[in-house]
């Protein structure tokens, strides 16, 4: 019941209807989860009133950090520990640790809520996680230097980039089988799977290329997972931001100071746009139209009209910011400053700065669950 309460509530909320739900029933929260890899920990943060809620131990260097679509969990990946540690959003407490192998950084959820993956740097293999059961049930060996997994949106992919092999594995998600290993370009690392799970976007950012993958769909007759086409980009592609319709791909080039415009539908480069020192991160809104891009080199963040393409704003945040969340109503944007300790938090409306809160050392990850419970 309380996991039925927070999805209704948070879709009338991304509506607008902020007040719908009756208060002296339910108590809502919007928790910002911040892994902090210098401390060891993570700070919980209330979203609504700009405040750090706990501080939570978990393993060493944390580095990842994903909610639970379906109930109310944070999974955070200890790269240091070797392992996954489970927080209860509504306790705010560690309520399991997992293994798993060695240095992980991300962790991929499934949209039901059942599945978790974690590529493992140090082992060359993905684990699978049962988040129902709290524990381990696979390892898949995939290649040299997996960096991340992610699963598709219909749950029946997961892809591995793999920095060793330049290239990425396939896994059937029925069978936990690598069903197809696939040569991209060098030292592939984030990715971007569409919303039709019909292809992959893979940043290379050994060769200044993204790749894209088209995956297998046999009740589309698409019979094979192979490498469509590499796309020139900018140099040391590190970030792909997709739109919420799938219809566009945005590059973060860290070494050319760049973003590049990716259309999807027919793989092509629109083209590459100066917005600030290091691009290392990119944001698209709900609306498919604003666009923001964390300036590591810079201390900025850039905001950018993708239907005028044109710059709106430069924003200056604390050093070194790199993750970016949007808040549920899009009325707040959160910026993990990774040399000051702090989240800058910008009000988009006025596109501006509007405060920064102190977290731990090194906050280098961060997300954030909406939820409603009984009080």
């Amino acid at each position: 019941m309380k996991k039925i309460l927070a999805i209704l509530f948070l879709a009338s909320l991304v509506g607008g209807c902020a007040r719908s739900i009756d208060e002296e029933k339910f108590a809502y929260h919007e928790n910002l989860y911040v892994t902090n890899g210098g401390s060891h920990d993570v700070t919980v943060i209330d979203a609504r009133n700009f405040r750090v809620l706990k501080t939570i131990a978990v393993g060493r260097n944390p580095s990842g950090v994903a909610i639970n679509p379906r109930k109310n969990e944070v999974y955070v990946v200890n790269t240091e520990s070797n392992n996954v540690s489970v927080i209860d959003a509504e306790k705010n407490e560690v309520v399991a640790t997992i293994g798993v192998h060695r240095a992980p950084y991300f962790i991929s959820v499934s949209h039901d809520g059942k599945r978790g993956y974690v590529a493992n740097s140090g082992s060359n293999n993905v684990t699978v996680l049962d988040l129902e059961q709290r524990k381990a049930i696979s390892s898949i060996p995939v290649g040299q230097a997996p960096g991340m997994a992610m699963v598709s949106p219909d749950g029946k992919t997961v892809v591995a980039s793999l920095r060793g092999d330049n290239a990425v594995a396939i896994i059937d998600t029925a069978t936990f089988k690598v069903r197809a290993t696939i040569p991209v370009c060098a030292a592939p690392g984030d990715m971007a799977i569409l919303p039709d799970s019909s292809k992959v976007f893979v940043a290379c950012t050994g060769a200044s290329q993204v790749a894209a993958v088209q995956l297998k769909k046999p009740e589309w007759k698409q019979e094979d997972d192979r490498l469509l086409v590499l796309l020139r980009v900018g140099k040391t592609p590190v970030d792909l931001a997709l739109k919420p319709d799938g219809g566009e791909i945005f590059v973060s080039n860290f070494d050319s100071g760049t973003f590049s415009q990716v259309t999807t539908s027919s793989n092509e480069v629109g083209g590459s746009y100066l917005i600030g020192s290091n691009p290392v991160r990119g944001l698209v809104a709900p609306d498919n139209a604003t666009l923001y891009i964390s300036n590591f080199g810079s201390n900025t963040v850039s905001v950018y009209d993708i239907t005028i393409s044109r710059l709106l704003e430069t924003i200056h945040v604390g050093n070194r910011p790199e993750s970016l969340v949007l808040s549920p109503n899009q009325s707040f944007l959160f910026v993990a400053d990774t040399a000051s300790g702090d989240v800058a938090v910008v009000r988009t409306a006025v596109r501006a700065l509007f405060t920064l809160i102190p977290v731990g050392k090194q906050p280098n990850a961060m997300a954030l669950k909406a939820f409603a419970v009984k009080r």
